[in-house]
Formats: structure tokens, sequence, C-alpha cells
């Protein structure tokens, strides 16, 4: 009896022993990066039990405006400290006296600190580079003059450049064989998403110090940089943004009270992105809660009159636009009397410069009638349906994104819908199913202001290796399809300039502006109500100088009241804001 007890707690021991030695061996050889089900990566904690460290720059590429400048994140000389030096004595008024901090502030936050910082974070306070070279010339251990890298408080075109997140089962799902810290950063909207690969981090640039368990340095106090010391990687996207337009657009958007809707900015040369302000702005205490991630500007959204500018070019090429057809704008697209905008007879020119919907719908109808495709055709050809975004082969990537979340507009959602002309009517005046972002109409503009050219619109013009050197240039292209011809282009331009300058047009405010406009106003229901009163989308679409093209813009205020929200005193306001700019160019 005693033999077989025994024999039993040796099996037990035995037993245990070995399930010990396995979970040892889970633990040291098996799953060292990727333990348990929360994937905890143990090498990386217990480096981090034995260390301190001060990160100076996380590895993740950034973003540049056209300029060379930062858009995202800024790099500050700063002063860092570490907290050892609160047990030592070191020449801490030589230090105050360089840098202009109090004695008195630098043993507070010492006082306090449990890890490395920069003095005065959040808000460092910023050294001059002769400040820098001073301070580091004391050679005081644990006293560094240091550029670190911050992320901007406020973030210019905060939705086109898009949020990064930890999320470790997506970074495996995307990256399955790559060797990343699950810690990895990763883009999970806008640009960020799209040139996520390209801006993955080698490594963080460090000041590291080793420690005990009290927290007290081991080895001395040696502290040691570490950086991934590539002169390639991380790379950096250089975006069309110009930083400064970007900020003065945000402004006059806020100043006008557009609560959801904003502007897209094209320069019409290079067709690319100058400025791209969406609203509502993202909640920077809660990034995903709400709508403000969403970039407005690439959504589709209902058009209302911008739509007349398609049924015209159709008309224009159909030879519908006789200068002596008159078409009755007293009466609505349905026969029924107009009684708010009573306009009597009006040729085809008046009609698009006063915005009539009697006669686009009349003219949608006689397209329809001879082709059921035209509208949905003239669309495309103007740039209105498919994405107009920046793609083609980018290394081993055949159809690279710029913009992965750009919706496609649409004329029908049906056949049946192209066939019934009481919908092409209603189509004809941007309503019914029309739909397209404000991107796309402020490229239509654009290829209108070409002279008919369609191309591709650009948020980034290359991706530069760390050194600079171009790694990826995004040349110009066009948009594949037919396009309009150069004449209806022509015709189509002179209709846009009458929108403005007819005594009568709904373009009539941009008269004395410095700049000549071109462009068309949209007033679109759409379906929504508050307090039983229909919400509209207000638009004004155009382009500027008239005689030399040089922008592109569309302002869009989503769902507000019709006697509400308008967004002529913000295009104007553009207008004169990008005036005064250029005359200070050189």
């Amino acid at each position: 009896m005693i033999r077989r007890r025994i024999k039993g707690l040796l099996f037990l021991c035995v037993a245990g022993l070995l399930v010990l030695m396995a979970r040892l061996i889970q633990i040291q050889l098996v799953q060292t990066e990727s333990f348990s089900k929360h994937n905890v990566n143990l090498l990386e904690e217990s480096v981090q039990q034995r260390t301190q460290e001060l990160v100076i720059d996380n590895g993740r590429g950034n973003f540049f405006d056209r300029n060379g400048e930062m858009l995202t994140h800024k790099k500050v000389s700063v002063l860092v400290l570490f907290p050892f030096l609160k047990n030592m004595n070191w020449d801490i008024g030589a230090v105050s006296t360089i840098s202009g901090i109090s004695e008195v502030k630098l043993k507070d936050a010492l006082d306090q600190a449990t890890k490395p910082f920069a003095v005065g974070e959040p808000e460092p306070v910023e050294l001059t580079s002769t400040q820098m070279e001073k301070i580091n010339k004391l050679e005081i251990p644990g006293v560094f003059a240091i550029e670190k890298k911050f992320e901007r408080k406020e973030i210019p075109a905060e939705q086109l450049l898009g949020l990064t997140g930890e999320n470790v089962m997506e970074l495996k799902k995307r990256y399955p064989n790559k060797d990343l810290s699950e810690k990895t950063l990763i883009g999970v909207s806008g640009l960020e998403e799209s040139f996520d690969e390209f801006l993955l981090p080698e490594g963080k640039s460090k000041l590291v110090y080793h420690v005990d368990g009290g927290g007290a340095p081991l080895f001395g106090i040696n502290v040691k940089y570490v950086d991934p010391a590539n002169p390639f990687y991380p790379v950096n996207i250089r975006t069309t943004i110009d930083k400064s337009l970007q900020q003065k657009s945000e402004d006059l958007v806020d100043k006008h009270g557009i609560n959801k809707g904003g502007l897209v900015l094209l320069d019409i040369e290079s067709n690319s992105v100058l400025a791209s302000v969406s609203r509502p702005a993202i909640n920077q205490k809660d990034p995903y809660s709400g709508s403000g991630i969403t970039n407005r500007m690439i959504k589709q959204e209902i058009l209302g009159s911008i739509f007349k500018t398609v049924v015209a070019a159709a008309a224009i090429d159909q030879n519908l636009d006789v200068p002596t057809r008159l078409f009755n704008c007293s009466q609505k697209i349905n026969g029924e009397p107009e009684l708010k905008y009573n306009y009597g007879m009006l040729s085809f020119t008046e009609s698009f410069a006063r915005s009539c919907n009697r006669t686009f719908g009349e003219l949608a109808k006689e397209l329809q009638k001879k082709d059921k495709d035209m509208l949905v055709d003239y669309a495309e050809k103007l740039s209105l349906t498919g994405t107009v975004g920046w793609q083609g082969e980018v290394y081993h990537t055949n159809n690279f994104k710029q913009l992965l979340d750009e919706d496609k507009g649409r004329v029908f959602l049906t056949e049946d819908a192209k066939k019934d002309p009481n919908f092409s009517a209603m189509s004809g005046i941007g309503q019914h199913e029309v739909r397209a972002t404000p991107l796309a109409v402020a490229n239509m503009m654009a290829t209108i202001a070409r002279g008919g050219k369609k191309e591709m619109v650009r948020t980034a013009s290359k991706i530069e290796y760390k050194n600079g050197s171009t790694m990826v240039a995004f040349e110009k292209k066009e948009l594949p399809g037919d396009m309009i011809s150069p004449y209806s282009a022509m015709k189509l331009q002179k209709l846009l300039r009458e929108v403005v300058v007819n005594p009568n047009g709904t373009g009539k405010w941009f008269q004395d502006l410095p700049y000549e406009v071109a462009g068309k106003s949209g007033t679109a229901e759409t379906g929504k109500y508050e307090n039983d009163k229909q919400l509209h989308n207000k638009w004004f679409a155009g382009y500027f100088p008239y005689q030399n093209p040089k922008y592109a813009l569309v302002a869009v205020n989503l769902d507000v009241l019709d006697t509400e929200g308008g967004v002529n005193l913000l295009f104007a306001d553009m207008v004169k804001m990008l005036f005064e700019n250029d005359k200070g160019t050189p």
C-alpha cells in the first residue's frame, strides 16, 4: 500500500515537472512573441521591465505638405531629463541658465518623474540650436538636448490624412510575413491606411537606460541611443496639400458655420488637392465616435442643380441648345405653375444662368428619348461617375489607390429608371438618384476649365526615401473613358461664366471678386426633415480666374434648411484669400 502511494506521488511529481517544463518551453522558446490569447510579446515585456526609455521617433513614416513641411507631426528641440538625476548632484544651475527654465521647475518635474521626459510635456519648452549645443557640451549624464517628434494637437486635413492605431489582429492579417511588434501603429483611415505598407517603421529611435527592480540605474548611468540607422526607411509621403492654404481654408469653413460639409480646392494644372476640409471635425477625445472620421469630400451626396452642367453638355452635342428656343420657366418640371421661381420664358443660356428646372427637366427627357444612357454617358465624360482619385501600379500593387474610401457617383440605380421619362426629368435637375462626391464635382470643373481633358486627382505627388530621394513619383494620369470635345468645353465655360455675369444669375454675388469666377450653384432636396421642414444640400462649384484657370473649388453645406446655410460667402472668401495669397507669391 505504501509503495503504491509513493509511486503515485512520484508520478504526480514527474507529471507536474513535465507540465512546468512544457510551460517554460512555451514561454521561453515557443510563444515568446505571442503568449496567451492576448498575444503578449514576452521578449518586449521582459526588456521593458529592465529598461526605461524615451521614444524620440516612433519610426513610422511622415506626411509632408507640398513644400516639405510636416503635417501630422512636428519636430521640436527639447530638454530631456532622466529620473535618476533626482538622486544625483548635477549642475542644475548651468542647465537652468542655458535653457531659461527655472531650477524650481526642473526640480519639480524631476520629483514627479518615473521615466525619462521632455521638460514641459505635453507642451514642451522649445530650445534653440545654440541652447542645444551648450547643454550637450556640459556632458551631464541623464541630461540631453535633442530633437523629438511630437504629434500635432491640431492636424490639418485630418480626415484626408487619416488616423493610426494599434490593432494586433489587423496587423497580422495585413502583414502575415512581416516581423513587426504588436504595438506597431497601422493606418486605419485616409492616406494613413492607403500608404500604410510604405509607412511601417523599421524600429524606434530612443534613449534607453537599464534599471533594477526599484528603478535605479544598472551598469552605471550610461544612457544608450538606439536608432534603426537606415538611411532609406521609413519613407515619407509628399502630399499635394499646401499647409498654409489648408489652415486658412479650415478657418473660413468654421467662420461660416459649416457643421456638415466643407470644401475641396484643386490646382487645375497639376490636378491635385491643395486643401480639403470636412466637417464635422474628428473628436480628438474619442476619434472613432460620431461621424467626424468620415471624409465627406469623397462621399457621394445629392447634387441638385450642379448636375445641370451634365445635361447642358449633352444638349450642346445633340444641338438642343438652339439660341432662339424658349422654355416656359413659369412651370415646374411636372407642368404645374411655378410660384416661387416664376421666370417666364427663357432661352437655354438664360435658363442655365438662372437654373430653371423646367428647361433641364425637358432637355433630360428629350435626351432620354434619343438614348436612355445619354445622361449616364455624359456624367462619365465629366468624371462625375466612377472614382477620380489617383490609382495605378506601384511596385507589386497593380491597383494602388490613394483614396481607398472614395465613393463612386451615379445617375440611376436601375435600368428601368433610365427608361422612365419622369425619372429622367428629375435626374436632369440633379434629384432622384443622382449622386456624386464633392471631389468629383471639383474635378468636373477642372475638366471643363482644361477644355475637356479629364485627369485623375492626386493627393500625394511622391513617396520619398528617408534621405529625401524619390522612391515613387505619382505622375499625372488621364482618367479612362470618353471626354467631351474642346468645342463643348468652350460652350460650357461660357455658360458657367454667364451664371456669374448675368444680373439674374445664381452666381451674381461673385461679380466683384478679384478673380473672375465661372461656376454653378446647386440646392438639392435631401428627403430629410427637421421639425417638418425639408433639409437641403447647398453647393457652389466653379473655377477661377476665368481667362487663365488656376483653381477649381467646391463648397458644400449639407442637411440645412432652405433659408439657412448658404455657401456663397464661403466661396467668395476663399477666392479673396487665394487672390491675396497669390499676390504675395513671387
